[in-house]
């Protein structure tokens, strides 16, 4: 864990490795993938397994957080919610045309 990497702008996201263990990343986005950019990284994604070690960062360096883009999943936003009071929750741009591209499609079929 990296708490000295918080930032105002951060990324909240789940991956997959090799032998298909999830991992939820913490990430400052004004890093740019580099130095500094990771906060921190947890094995699993359960929210409280996840919140629980998020706030072993001081509550005075998480609200520092204003902003944090996060996909849909209920469990990314309760981890924003629980641990970063002082920011807002910003759905990531793929989702959303990920949600206007399915929705479209659904009319072209009802349409045909």
């Amino acid at each position: 864990m990296f708490a000295q990497n918080i930032e105002s702008h951060l990324s909240l996201n789940e991956t997959a490795f090799s032998n298909d263990d999830l991992y939820t990343i913490l990430t400052n986005k004004e890093a740019k993938g580099k130095n500094g950019a990771l906060v921190s990284m947890v094995k699993g994604t359960k929210a409280e397994t996840v919140v629980g070690i998020l706030h072993k960062i001081p509550l005075k360096q998480r609200k520092k957080a204003k902003e944090i883009t996060l996909d849909m999943a209920g469990n990314m936003g309760l981890i924003v919610k629980k641990s970063f009071p002082n920011a807002t929750l910003v759905i990531d741009r793929s989702h959303v045309q990920k949600l206007a591209l399915d929705a479209l499609q659904e009319i072209r079929i009802k349409h045909r």
